[in-house]
């Protein structure tokens, strides 16, 4: 008698205890008896029969003739008895080969009928076919063939890189991956109704109103946010209903593309409102049930959390004396998702199915392209939707999770993440270990032309630097922050003054909010003084004509003899800007009085916030 452990031609370990050789006391043929998950099974050869009832490893030594007329495979018709049906030993999945009573290669086992466990076959296989239930129970259950409608529902990913070895752990019968564990203990209890939590109607209220505040463009089926509430109003209903049943078929996200700060185009999926809708409804309860879990170090797209928290690490890391750093760029993260690793770590913590297939579904709703083709998408989560960045942060919990196994100083928004260490040699060590786990385990590309080990002064990290042991924005932020402002207050838009100022305001508030907590006061007060030249040159231009500047300029208190070496100059307008009659009737308080963002105010503020709260 000996004890081992066997591996099905999957790949999937099973758990033999014992294995014993005896006698069959009706064929008188040589057998082997051998216990796999505290069931016992009888092999003549390659024919394995399964008991119903499971038999005590001490009744091996006592009773050799265990085989009798009604469980020995070599005397009963084909081996084959009442209730005895050819399965999977790792799933309990029944499969038929090509000749009567032989059994498939791949899964070499008889077993019992009741042992089949259907729901949990569903489970593990429902989000790959992507179909629907009513569509599997007409073309039958699957006997270990692969019929061509089969093979070609699920086309193999020309564009994505093929799961590398080792894979991470194949979910188990309960839909989880191996080696975790339910919150409330080994074994899942009743599974979660989590698509009524979704279809619920305060869930959905919530949603839309989440998506409304967003606005946003329409999808592919031209609907507009505000036409929305009238479609729900007639069609919601079998909408939910399809959702229920699982019939439902998310359209295809529009394919936008976008340009990136460091040039080229990123491209962007914009799914229908209904979509957004439904993916918001889902995100609002998913959601926590993996925040809890997150790592501390992770910043992007999750409640009570901003990108200024990850700023602040990095900023302690180089006062604690960690001034190298590891800056690893994903490449095209978003587009290189790989379906099956994702689902597999949704699995963990999401016990309802149809939920489960429901999100496989958006995965692979296709994009429909400018000139109006469909493109498949068997790879990636399509930016744009609002179920993208949880999945994002889902699929690289992995990732924070190896770094805190590592004992690392990190911090991580979304995909963008910087590792903190001492030295030059451990940043290079931990850059090539952490390529590996990246490009081995959560089969993801780095980019290595972009990513680098350098000291944290030479890396980039959410559009800041530091700079003698303070956060300064980068020189490209600066850039784009001047060339934007350039488009804004372009003499040829064609706006009015009051249009220009209010596009002025919302973008230089909303990039302060998020850049002002750069403490280079100094490089602040240039770009404050050089945004009043720029308005100073949009008011001159649009007076235009000598006796309108001159009867500007006398109403702002200009004496007579100024005015009149002002308006018959023949300097250029951004020359005029900065002349200094022109400066003392456009002062700094009159151009704040016409809305003209303070710069300056609003830095002081973010950095020496009143204690009362009044300005």
């Amino acid at each position: 008698m000996e004890r081992s452990d066997r591996r099905d031609s999957s790949g999937q370990a099973e758990r033999v205890r014992w294995n014993a050789t005896i006698t069959c006391g009706v064929c008188s043929g040589s057998a082997i008896l051998r216990q796999v998950d505290g069931l016992v099974y009888a092999q003549h050869g390659r024919e394995l029969m399964g008991f119903k009832s499971p038999v005590s490893e001490p009744a091996m030594h006592k009773d050799s003739n265990i085989l009798g007329d009604g469980n020995c495979g070599r005397v009963t018709d084909r081996g084959k008895e009442a209730g005895a049906k050819a399965v999977s030993l790792r799933t309990g999945t029944a499969y038929k080969a090509d000749g009567p009573g032989e059994v498939a290669p791949h899964t070499e086992a008889y077993g019992s009928g009741p042992e089949v466990n259907a729901g949990a076959v569903q489970l593990q296989f429902a989000f790959l076919s992507g179909e629907t239930p009513e569509a599997q129970a007409d073309r039958g259950v699957s006997r270990g063939h692969s019929t061509p409608q089969a093979r070609g529902g699920r086309p193999e990913p020309d564009r994505c890189h093929p799961t590398p070895g080792p894979r991470p752990a194949a979910p188990t019968p309960n839909g989880r991956a191996a080696g975790t564990e339910e919150p409330g203990g080994k074994h899942r209890g009743a599974q979660v109704d989590l698509l009524g939590q979704v279809l619920s109607r305060e869930n959905m209220l919530k949603a839309w109103k989440r998506v409304k505040a967003n606005k946003g463009a329409a999808g592919m089926d031209g609907m507009s946010v505000g036409e929305f509430p009238e479609f729900a109003r007639h069609h919601w209903e079998r909408i939910r209903s399809a959702l229920e049943r699982g019939t439902y078929r998310p359209a295809a996200v529009l394919r936008v593309m976008i340009p990136k700060a460091t040039g080229g185009q990123r491209p962007l999926g914009i799914p229908t409102v209904l979509d957004r809708v439904i993916q918001q409804a889902i995100a609002q309860v998913i959601g926590p049930l993996f925040e809890p879990h997150f790592s501390e170090h992770s910043y992007g797209f999750r409640p009570h959390r901003r990108a200024r928290m990850a700023l602040a690490e990095m900023e302690q890391a180089h006062h604690d004396g960690l001034r190298f750093g590891v800056d690893c760029d994903l490449k095209s993260f978003f587009d290189t998702v790989n379906h099956g690793l994702l689902m597999n770590r949704l699995a963990r913590k999401v016990t309802d199915t149809r939920v489960l297939r429901l999100i496989g579904r958006y995965l692979r709703a296709g994009v429909m392209l400018p000139e109006g083709n469909r493109e498949l998408t068997p790879c990636g989560v399509p930016q744009g939707g609002p179920l993208s960045p949880l999945l994002a942060n889902i699929m690289l919990d992995d990732l924070d999770r190896e770094l805190e196994a590592r004992g690392l100083r990190f911090a991580r928004y979304a995909d963008d993440f910087l590792i903190f260490v001492r030295s030059r040699s451990a940043a290079e060590r931990i850059l090539r270990t952490i390529t590996r786990f990246i490009e081995g385990q959560l089969d993801l590309r780095i980019n290595r032309t972009k990513s680098k080990a350098a000291r944290l002064r030479d890396c980039t990290f959410l559009g800041f630097r530091m700079h003698q042991g303070k956060l300064r924005w980068t020189d490209a932020a600066v850039r784009r922050f001047r060339q934007r402002i350039r488009e804004i207050t372009d003499r040829h838009n064609g706006k009015s003054m009051r249009q220009r100022i209010g596009a002025l305001r919302r973008y230089v508030v909303g990039w302060m909010n998020y850049f002002g907590h750069s403490r280079s006061y100094a490089q602040l007060l240039e770009l404050d003084q050089w945004l009043r030249r720029r308005m100073r040159l949009c008011y001159w231009k649009d007076w235009k004509r000598p006796r309108t500047r001159r009867r500007h300029l006398l109403a702002l208190g200009i004496p007579k003899d100024e005015v009149k070496l002002a308006t018959r100059s023949r300097k250029g307008y951004w020359r005029m800007a900065g002349n200094s009659i022109v400066q003392r009737a456009l002062t700094k308080r009159w151009l704040w009085d016409q809305g003209i963002p303070n710069m300056r105010q609003q830095w002081i503020e973010l950095h020496y916030p009143s204690p009362s709260g009044d300005r």
